[in-house]
């Protein structure tokens, strides 16, 4: 019988900025309330770490300990967020996600890896934990991402058909919600992750705040239109983004001032968004939420709003009607693969047939 469950979410996007948590009572179908949410950012210490190790495969002996070092880090802060959330909480938890890092994610080498270990959680808690929720998609075909549709599809239920919801995270991916309850999702370009490395890399700070020096720049329209003819752009959906596919792109902004190369790079994040909004989706939205990290990058949502205006889109839905929330999101996913639902369709991932996905742990480890 499925019936509501208090369910706590960790996750960490491709941004590596922060652990974001949720709380919240879902049945895997419906969101009955959400209790707190918080976001707790990484030393900056453990960042680095994780950024040294970002495209390496854990199944090369040469990356394994370098990686199962950090992963042991990322867990040991999880189990601190968690450890507060139970101990400030009057509510009972009865099942717990973890979504860390991406540190690779290829899907045409059917790999993808996640910071977190799961068995860890369980066994200090007892509490069911699930993580690894990418990794069946993408042993089945899948492009592994973006997986979140199911919980765009609930949040979209009392929103104007089709619903648009456009999540900024590391990378930027649309969530298509048509007027029968239709799903398409897929990523569609670089967002913050691009713009937190030339941060860090010349400014010497871990994001752009608020959009602050990016709104003192000027665009380069000639770097941003170049950028656009990446093959990436030219792919249709199903399709997902390694956080490291324009790496050797960043280097078209080395000589701009740090005011210019923000500007650029959210210029390039918006003309990106807008390409796949104007070319990819099945019809026109009639209702869009901005959401994710780059959701609070006023100089961002200000640029992207600009160009759908100019296409003809402007029914943005409000912050204050609907409260998207990335760990909100896992914590859904969570409940939906304890019910051994389906989170990944052939329209959002590529992969054959409805699947669900995750790794429940539930038992002791053996020894």
């Amino acid at each position: 019988m499925i019936k509501p469950l208090n369910v706590l979410a960790l996750m960490s996007g491709t941004s590596i900025d922060a652990i974001k948590y949720a709380l919240i009572s879902t049945d895997g179908v419906d969101i009955y309330r959400e209790y707190l949410t918080g976001s707790i950012p990484f030393p900056e210490f453990l960042r680095t770490k994780i950024e040294l190790i970002s495209g390496k495969n854990i199944n090369n002996p040469d990356d394994k300990v370098l990686i199962e070092t950090v992963e042991n880090d990322v867990t040991k802060m999880m189990r601190d967020i968690i450890s507060e959330v139970i101990g400030s909480n009057t509510q009972k938890i009865d099942l717990i996600g973890i979504e860390g890092p991406t540190i690779t994610h290829d899907a045409k080498a059917s790999y993808t890896y996640q910071l977190g270990k799961g068995q860890v959680i369980f066994d200090t808690f007892k509490i069911p934990v699930v993580s690894h929720f990418h990794n069946a998609d993408i042993a089945n075909g899948g492009q592994g991402a973006p997986l979140t549709a199911t919980y765009y599809h609930a949040l979209a239920q009392h929103l104007e058909k089709p619903a648009l919801f456009i999540n900024i995270g590391g990378v930027s991916s649309l969530t298509y919600i048509g007027s029968l309850g239709e799903m398409l999702a897929f990523d569609c370009g670089p967002a913050n992750a691009m713009l937190n490395h030339f941060m860090k890399k010349h400014a010497h700070v871990a994001m752009d705040y608020n959009g602050q020096r990016a709104a003192l720049g000027q665009v380069h329209t000639k770097i941003v239109n170049g950028l656009m003819k990446h093959e990436f752009f030219e792919m249709l959906p199903p399709k997902a983004l390694d956080l490291n596919a324009f790496k050797d792109k960043e280097e078209h902004f080395e000589g701009l001032s740090i005011e210019d190369g923000a500007a650029t790079i959210v210029d390039f994040i918006a003309v990106s968004i807008q390409k796949a909004v104007q070319t990819l989706l099945p019809s026109k939205p009639e209702s869009v939420m901005i959401c994710g990290g780059g959701a609070l990058n006023p100089t961002l949502v200000r640029n992207l709003k600009q160009k759908l205006k100019a296409d003809g889109i402007n029914a943005f839905v409000s912050h204050d009607e609907v409260k998207p929330n990335d760990a909100s999101a896992f914590a859904f996913l969570t409940a939906r693969r304890f019910y051994h639902l389906p989170i990944t369709f052939p329209s959002t991932t590529g992969v054959s047939a409805p699947m669900t996905g995750g790794k429940l742990y539930d038992k002791e480890e053996e020894k």
